[in-house]
């Protein structure tokens, strides 16, 4: 099974700093549904791993979570794209809980529900705690220059990040360079 992990908010929508708190909220980044959708028509399963402690502060309720995955499964249908699963921890920074990303914890629980040892499995996000998170469990670090990984562009990756991220401009980007790297082993 080929399959990707990508973190949500900055990778695939519109990040903010006072948190995606709503479907009207959620807004996809430019291209980055699409990109989604390449990676599908190429044979790869999109599995997403996303920290939510919006859930854990009381901004927003599990109800308006999968209000917003609805409105994205949606407008990925609507690009021919899909995402298999979405797996999130739900609680604050102060909870001490092993699925808040830099922990592996989310990477663990995907690994057990697909059966998969996750070395090598690419992960993408945009910032050092998502490519941390991966790495820990074994994947493949790709750090995206959207949403808070912008702070990286023209720069180089600071000590912790893994020496082994690679850096893409986009979500687009990073799908390009995996189906090319892919059609190269065929």
């Amino acid at each position: 099974m080929k399959l990707v992990i990508l973190d949500r908010d900055g990778t695939i929508n519109e990040d903010s700093d006072d948190y995606v708190k709503s479907p009207e909220e959620w807004m996809p980044l430019p291209g980055a549904l699409e990109a989604i959708a390449r990676l599908n028509h190429a044979g790869w399963h999109v599995v997403v791993a996303s920290n939510q402690s919006g859930l854990g502060r009381g901004l927003f309720d599990v109800s308006t979570l999968n209000a917003m995955h609805a409105k994205m499964h949606q407008m990925l249908a609507a690009v021919g794209g899909r995402v298999d699963a979405i797996f999130y921890c739900p609680h604050a920074p102060d909870e001490g809980c092993r699925c808040r990303k830099p922990e592996p914890g989310l990477f663990e629980q995907i690994g057990e529900r697909y059966g998969l040892d996750l070395h090598g499995v690419p992960v993408v996000g945009d910032t050092a705690r998502d490519v941390v998170a991966g790495a820990a469990a074994g994947c493949q670090p790709h750090l995206v220059l959207t949403g808070k990984g912008a702070a990286y562009r023209g720069r180089s990756l600071p000590d912790n990040f893994p020496k082994e991220t690679q850096v893409h401009a986009d979500l687009g980007a990073f799908a390009d360079f995996l189906i090319a790297r892919q059609a190269e082993a065929a």
